[in-house]
């Protein structure tokens, strides 16, 4: 019987997103609302994608195959 494909975790799929050299890029959180309190630098810097721990990379391989 042949092996059964591995399916992607859709949730995660749309979250993350593989790099050139096989990192995982993540994008941060509290950026969709309530930035008016916020300063302009925190916001800006909010915008920048961030790579995935090494311990979270590992969790986060398994579902985007």
């Amino acid at each position: 019987m042949a092996k059964a494909k591995m399916k992607t975790h859709r949730g995660s799929a749309k979250r993350f997103k593989r790099t050139g050299t096989g990192k995982i890029r993540r994008y941060k959180a509290y950026k969709s609302h309530k930035t008016g309190k916020k300063s302009p630098k925190r916001v800006r810097n909010l915008r920048k994608g961030a790579l995935v721990s090494k311990g979270d990379q590992r969790r986060i391989d398994s579902m985007i195959p």
